[in-house]
C-alpha cells in the first residue's frame, strides 16, 4: 500500500514539473507507465514544443503583422470617457480575449451622447473671426475672476462667485459665453428654471451636482470650467409680498453660501465621505440682486460687478449685429444717437424686423394656405430669402415702430380697464383724437 502511495505521489510530481520550465523528464515517472508509453508520451510534448516555438517565431518576425505606428499613442490626447475607452479598446487585441461585439465588458451602457450632460454648454464660436464686439471693462472682469480662482495667491480669501446683474437686454448672457469661447471654456450651464421644483430640496442637490460636474472636467480632462447660472434672481429672489418664498429658494441660496465657503470640498447628496474637488468659478446673472438674500452677496462670497454698456459699448455691439448687412458706421452711430434710451436687444430685434418685407414677399408667392406644407417636412427644403437692404431711413421707420408698442404697453394697462369700461380701454386714444378712427 505504501508503495503504491508513493508511486501515485510520484506521478503527480511528474505532472507538475510537466507544466513548469525547469529541468527534468518531460513525462511523470512512475511504475504504472511502461517503456512503450514513455515513448509515445515524449514524442507528442517534443512535438508539441517545437510547434509551440515555430508559432513564437513566426509572430517575432513576421512584418505584415507589426503596426506602422504606435496604437495607443492617442490615448495621451483622449478626452473621451469611460465608456468609450471601453468601446474603442474592441478589436485592439486578439478576439480570442474579447467577448463579442453588444456583450461583455466592451457593450457600452450608454452612448456618447447620452454621457454628454445636459447642462454642458459647448462653444464653437470664434469671436474674432465673426466680428462679435466684447466689451473691455466686461471682459476684464470676468477674466480676472476665472483666473483668480484657478490661481493659488498666499494668504488672499479670493470669492467665489461672480454676480453679473444690470438692466434687462443688455447682452450679459451673450458676453459671457463670448468671453468663454474666447478663453477656450465649455461652462456647466443652469437657468432660473432649474432652481424650484415640486420636490423639496431637488435644485440644490442640481446645483451640488453640476458643481462636482465641472470639477471633474477640471480634475480628469484637465480643462477649465465654470458653472454658469442664468437669471439667479428670478430663480430665487424675493420680489415683494406677492412672491411665495419656498423650501427650494431657502436651500437654493444656503447652498450657495456653502460651496462660498467650502469651494473644494462639496460633497454629492448622500456622500458623505471627506473628498477634495477642484476649485469651481461661478458666474451667476441676474437684474436686481437686491431681492436676493443679503449674506449670499456679501463681498466675501460674491464679487459684484454693474454691467452699464457705454455709448462705445452699444456701437460696438451695433457693428457687429449689423456687421453682415454692410451697414456704414456712420449709420450704426445715427442709430444708436436715436434710439439711446433702449436695450442692446432692442438693435438685434430691429435687424429681424427688417426681414419682415421679405416674409411676405414669399408668402404672397407660395400662398397662405401651402406656407405649412412648404416650411415643414417639404422635399425642397428650407427657403432662402434674399437679404434685404438696410438703409438708415428703413431702420428709423422700423425702430419708431418698435418704440411705439413700447409706449403701447405702459400707457394701455387693459388689466385695469376691464372691470371699469370697454375692453379697448386707451388702446385707440391716438386714432381717437386724429379722428381717423371713425373713418
Amino acid at each position: 500500500m505504501t508503495a503504491s502511495v508513493s508511486a501515485v505521489g510520484a506521478g503527480n510530481r511528474g505532472l507538475l514539473n510537466l507544466k513548469g520550465a525547469g529541468s527534468g523528464p518531460l513525462w511523470p515517472t512512475s511504475a504504472f507507465i511502461d517503456n512503450s508509453l514513455r515513448t509515445v508520451l515524449g514524442s507528442k510534448i517534443t512535438n508539441q514544443r517545437l510547434l509551440t516555438r515555430n508559432l513564437k517565431l513566426a509572430a517575432e518576425y513576421d512584418k505584415e503583422k507589426q503596426p506602422s505606428k504606435d496604437k495607443w499613442k492617442g490615448l495621451a490626447f483622449d478626452t473621451s470617457d469611460d465608456q468609450q475607452d471601453i468601446t474603442r479598446g474592441k478589436g485592439m487585441v486578439d478576439s480570442l480575449f474579447q467577448a463579442p461585439m453588444g456583450t461583455g465588458t466592451h457593450y457600452a451602457v450608454m452612448s456618447s451622447y447620452d454621457y454628454t450632460s445636459k447642462g454642458l454648454r459647448q462653444y464653437k464660436l470664434d469671436n474674432k473671426m465673426d466680428g462679435f464686439y466684447i466689451a473691455s471693462s466686461f471682459m476684464d472682469k470676468l477674466v480676472v475672476h476665472i483666473t483668480k480662482n484657478f490661481l493659488q495667491l498666499p494668504s488672499i480669501k479670493v470669492p467665489l462667485i461672480l454676480g453679473i446683474w444690470g438692466g434687462k437686454g443688455q447682452g450679459k448672457s451673450f458676453q459671457c459665453e463670448l468671453v468663454f469661447a474666447k478663453m477656450g471654456i465649455n461652462p456647466i450651464v443652469m437657468s432660473a428654471g432649474e432652481l424650484e421644483s415640486g420636490n423639496a430640496g431637488e435644485p440644490a442637490k442640481l446645483i451640488r451636482q453640476r458643481y462636482r460636474e465641472a470639477a471633474d472636467i477640471i480634475k480628469k480632462k484637465g480643462k477649465m470650467c465654470c458653472l454658469f447660472i442664468n437669471d439667479l434672481d428670478a430663480g430665487a429672489g424675493r420680489f415683494g409680498g406677492t412672491t411665495q418664498y419656498t423650501v427650494n429658494n431657502q436651500m437654493v441660496n444656503a447652498t450657495l453660501m456653502n460651496i462660498a465657503d467650502n469651494p473644494t470640498s462639496v460633497q454629492l447628496p448622500g456622500m458623505y465621505n471627506k473628498e477634495e474637488n477642484p476649485r469651481v468659478p461661478i458666474i451667476v446673472t441676474g437684474n436686481d440682486f437686491s431681492t436676493l438674500y443679503a449674506p449670499l452677496i456679501r463681498d466675501g462670497r460674491m464679487e459684484k460687478f454693474y454691467w452699464a454698456p457705454t455709448r462705445e459699448d452699444r456701437i460696438g455691439v451695433c457693428t457687429g449685429i449689423f456687421g453682415s448687412d454692410n451697414v456704414p458706421r456712420e449709420d450704426i452711430v445715427k442709430l444708436v444717437n436715436t434710439f439711446h434710451g433702449q436695450s442692446i436687444d432692442f438693435f438685434g430685434a430691429l435687424r429681424a424686423r427688417a426681414y419682415d418685407d421679405e416674409v411676405r414677399k414669399w408668402i404672397s408667392g407660395v400662398g397662405v394656405e401651402n406656407v405649412g406644407k412648404r416650411l415643414v417636412n417639404s422635399k425642397e427644403g428650407t427657403p432662402t430669402l434674399e437679404k434685404p437692404k438696410m438703409t438708415l431711413e428703413k431702420l428709423l421707420e422700423y425702430g419708431n415702430m418698435l418704440v411705439l408698442e413700447q409706449e403701447n404697453v405702459k400707457r394701455v394697462r387693459l388689466s385695469d380697464k376691464y372691470l371699469k369700461e370697454a375692453a379697448l380701454g386707451e388702446a385707440n386714444e391716438d386714432a381717437m383724437k386724429n379722428g381717423s378712427f371713425y373713418g
